[in-house]
């Protein structure tokens, strides 16, 4: 006698069903992203810094959570690691993006002092990261002094002047129009420390106005001060690397790289003359991190 067997469809194995996002999720998504806006706080401080970049590496739906949250709020993430948090820079459009203009009226009541903040911004990248492999080689530290940042710009505004007078252009633009002015010019004609007798150093000199982006770049989580010589020495961060590998690609600062810096361990700089290019002015009032 032979038995029939009934032979059925395989039973569909149903996908494992993914977890809903819970409004603790949540919480711990945002928790992470106000954690990256508290640069100077270190993961390696933070049990629970620690324990949340934990989650967003080995986590995936916990990462889109947290980079939807900081995209809501207008951040761009950088990286999200041990070594540098949750590094996150604030899109042009984002509450939390800093202008140049913004900056500069609050450093200074003179209008016409804008380009030299951008310019001092721009000169402290510069300096900090000389070269490609720089910014690529994630352990490397970049060091700067506020004398060395000065000195660096006004060879290079030797340099330009030299390529305007060979080139025949005006050096002497009116002084009452510093918005027509190249910033490199405004930059040579102000005194590097100010007048006082006693040989202090005023907001107004440029490397008043160094200081005053080396500190705010301190205050900021990008570097950090090691020290008094030089007008203040200073060592780059992981975040600060990674916002000015951001904005490497701006015209300002290729221009200013392109007149050849050769770093030295001690923050300064020696300038190197260049192969003739065009258009090396540098674009006026650009500056890091600020949007223009």
């Amino acid at each position: 006698m032979t038995e029939h067997v009934e032979w059925s469809e395989p039973e569909a194995v149903a996908a494992p069903a993914t977890a809903p996002v819970t409004p603790a999720d949540a919480a711990d998504a945002a928790r992470l992203v106000a954690f990256g806006l508290q640069p100077k706080l270190q993961p390696a401080r933070d049990q629970e810094y620690a324990e949340l970049l934990r989650r967003y590496r080995e986590d995936p739906p916990f990462a889109r959570l947290a980079d939807a949250v900081a995209a809501g709020l207008g951040l761009i993430v950088l990286e999200v690691s041990a070594r540098a948090g949750m590094a996150v820079t604030a899109a042009e459009d984002s509450v939390f993006a800093v202008r140049m203009g913004d900056y500069a009226r609050r450093a200074s009541a003179d209008s016409g002092d804008r380009f030299l903040h951008g310019l001092a911004h721009l000169a402290v990248a510069a300096m900090a990261f000389p070269r490609p492999e720089d910014l690529a080689d994630d352990g490397y530290i970049g060091r700067v002094s506020v004398n060395g940042v000065d000195a660096f710009v006004r060879q290079a505004c030797r340099r330009l002047e030299e390529r305007a007078e060979e080139t025949g252009e005006n050096t002497d633009p009116a002084t009452d129009a510093p918005g027509l002015e190249a910033a490199w010019r405004i930059w040579a004609r102000r005194s590097s420390t100010g007048a006082t007798k006693d040989a202090r150093r005023l907001a107004g000199s440029t490397t008043g106005i160094i200081a005053k982006a080396v500190a705010f770049l301190t205050d900021s989580g990008f570097l950090q001060r090691t020290g008094d010589d030089a007008g203040g020495t200073y060592r780059t961060t992981a975040r600060y690397q990674l916002q000015v590998r951001d904005m490497a690609g701006t015209a300002a600062m290729a221009e200013l790289l392109e007149l050849g810096v050769v770093p030295v361990t001690d923050g300064t700089a020696t300038l190197l003359p260049a192969e003739d290019t065009d258009d090396m002015e540098l674009a006026a009032g650009a500056g890091l991190p600020f949007h223009s």
